[in-house]
């Protein structure tokens, strides 16, 4: 499975960027799928993801503020995210677990202040 990210881009803080994740196959079948992302500096960290039965964790960092969504028809997940700040730039990238782990290549997002 090969994850393509974008949306991301310079955003002014309290914006609310969407961004995309699009599988090359079909994601019907996967129950682990979401966002992670990496600050400068900073470790990976979990910012949402489906785990199965139709669950979805969040990260503390972003939750109440993030919303992920997933459109099984277009084999695409999204990443929905309010009230940006500048603590929130960061590389954003999508993962998907099925039998093996897969990453994409991320999309840049810079929050100005």
């Amino acid at each position: 499975v090969q994850l393509q990210a974008s949306g991301g881009g310079l955003v002014q803080a309290g914006g609310s960027p969407r961004l995309s994740c699009v599988a090359s196959g079909s994601i019907s079948s996967i129950n682990i799928i979401g966002w992670y992302r990496q600050a400068p500096g900073n470790q990976r960290e979990l910012v949402g993801i489906f785990t199965g039965g139709g669950d979805i964790n969040y990260g503390p960092s972003v939750k109440g503020r993030s919303i992920i969504s997933r459109d099984n028809a277009k084999n695409t997940v999204y990443l929905q995210m309010n009230n940006l700040k500048p603590e929130d730039t960061a590389v954003y990238y999508c993962a998907a677990y099925c039998r093996q782990g897969y990453w994409g290549q991320g999309t840049h997002v810079t929050v100005s202040s």
